[in-house]
């Protein structure tokens, strides 16, 4: 069975931009394992909530240090080429990331 891309551009990214980004989701992938472990013994709701909170606050700064790069890279990079429909994405795209 062939593997779909699930995107059609791709970033080549630095090596320090890589291991940032990966470092933040494995915190964050070891702070939803807390949070699960929380509810398998049954804390008390508050304690999880204060947690949840936690990783939305980590996924946040996720997004600030990859949309900061993308601006960074891509973006500016695409205006330089004359790709003026990648500040239309960027609308987008901030149009979403604050709902």
């Amino acid at each position: 069975m062939e593997e779909k891309e699930c995107c059609a551009r791709h970033k080549e990214r630095s090596d320090e931009e890589y291991k940032g980004l990966i470092h933040r989701l494995n915190r964050i992938e070891g702070q939803i394992r807390g949070i699960r472990g929380m509810v398998e013994k049954n804390a008390y709701c508050t304690d999880i909530l204060i947690q949840v909170a936690a990783v939305n606050a980590a996924l946040n700064g996720f997004n600030k240090e990859l949309l900061a790069n993308h601006i960074k890279t891509c973006v500016s990079q695409d205006i330089r080429d004359g790709k003026e429909e990648t500040v239309d994405e960027l609308v987008e795209v901030l149009k979403k990331l604050m709902k």
